[in-house]
């Protein structure tokens, strides 16, 4: 009998359209930030379907959440609140301002960041929150939202798994923060390659992100070489980075938003089926989205109950020994060395993501699987647990 392949923990979907986009744009000779960044920044406005949104392509959602933190004036002396149970990139970011940032634990239900913990963790120095939608199930922003108000806080949402999420069926994108930012890294739920996307009602974020994005030039590249004006002359107005999206990634965008509906399908049709084939095992399943609403499905993360009579490690392990990859979202920040030791951080002060770290996996679950592949997973964790 032949062995079967490896099944992978991610893989994108490519297909022919995605391709002949990307060598139109390597023909065309504009193979950094161009026409293809710009129509890809519209379809993506469109498909959020609100014509006061501005959208700033970028090269990864750091450097979307870099933008925005720089654009709210964070610096110094700030404090911004987030979850410990997240990537490293939504903290680091905070600290290159100079700032410095406060973690709390999560919802045990949601894995999201724990509302009544964020109004706990504000001081004087606060000065933003960001919010990460986990997994790609929505935060209940209408409550930070409130509580932002109330406190007089920016709020940046960190969307990286949150596309196309809903909450009380608008958007993930279009509720009252003062920016978003989606990530279409190779294993989302949409990709570019590398890149993302910061979107904004704020005309004033939105006109200081897009300068800061690209040197701190008063002109990018693309309007100084299609402008009536000369085209080598540009100002630098500030100290700005290096984030532009090449047309190249873009190109991908703009057939990868189209295939987004079908992809939320497919994704969600997985995660139903799943749902089904564990019900019966002592793992708590992943939350759903409320009735009405998206859940992105961008990861399918259960965790393995006291009775599972298995390690999370050893599960990892007879997963692959079964030819199988799974991955673990996330080990929380205050485990890391740097986050640790700056802010004097235990795992006691974070019981439920400390608890939830032990004994969570996170399942294959991406369009590129067929029927077969999703089968074999059902297999292989009824095997270890059944």
């Amino acid at each position: 009998m032949t062995a079967q392949p490896f099944l992978s923990f991610a893989l994108p979907e490519l297909g022919d359209d995605e391709i002949a986009e990307v060598v139109d744009t390597l023909k065309s000779g504009w193979i950094t930030t161009g026409p293809k960044a710009k129509r890809f920044e519209q379809a993506f406005a469109e498909f959020l379907g609100d014509p006061q949104i501005e959208c700033i392509a970028v090269n990864s959602a750091t450097a979307g959440l870099h933008l925005a933190l720089e654009a709210i004036g964070l610096g110094p002396g700030d404090e911004v609140i987030t979850t410990t149970h997240t990537f490293t990139a939504t903290a680091e970011v905070v600290r290159y301002l100079g700032a410095d940032v406060k973690l709390v634990d999560v919802d045990p239900a949601t894995l999201n960041i724990a509302i009544d913990a964020i109004e706990a963790a504000i001081t004087p120095r606060t000065k933003a929150i960001l919010p990460v939608h986990y997994a790609g199930l929505a935060v209940d922003m209408l409550a930070v939202l409130d509580i932002a108000r109330r406190h007089g806080l920016r709020v940046i949402e960190d969307a990286a798994h949150a596309l196309p999420t809903t909450l009380e069926k608008e958007l993930i994108g279009t509720l009252g923060s003062d920016a978003t930012v989606f990530s279409f890294y190779a294993n989302k739920t949409m990709t570019t390659g590398e890149g993302g996307m910061l979107v904004t009602r704020n005309p004033e974020l939105a006109k200081r992100a897009r300068v800061m994005r690209l040197h701190g030039m008063s002109r990018d590249a693309f309007d100084r070489f299609t402008a009536k004006v000369p085209s080598w002359y540009y100002e630098i107005v500030a100290p700005g980075f290096k984030y532009n999206l090449t047309d190249i990634a873009a190109a991908l965008g703009l057939h990868q938003l189209k295939r987004l509906p079908a992809f939320q399908t497919r994704r969600e049709q997985i995660a139903m089926r799943y749902h089904e084939a564990f019900a019966d095992l002592p793992i708590l399943l992943p939350p759903d989205a409320p009735e009405g609403d998206v859940h992105s499905w961008h990861l399918y993360v259960i965790r393995l109950a006291d009775e599972a009579g298995i390690t999370r490690d050893a599960f990892i392990e007879g997963m692959f020994a079964a030819g199988i990859g799974c991955s673990v979202h996330y080990v929380p920040l205050h485990l890391h060395p740097y986050w640790r030791d700056r802010y004097g951080l235990t795992p006691e002060q974070f019981p439920q993501s400390q608890k939830f770290f032990e004994r969570t996996v996170s399942l294959p679950l991406y369009t590129a699987m067929n029927d077969a592949d999703v089968e074999r997973v059902i297999a292989a964790v009824r095997g270890l647990l059944a």
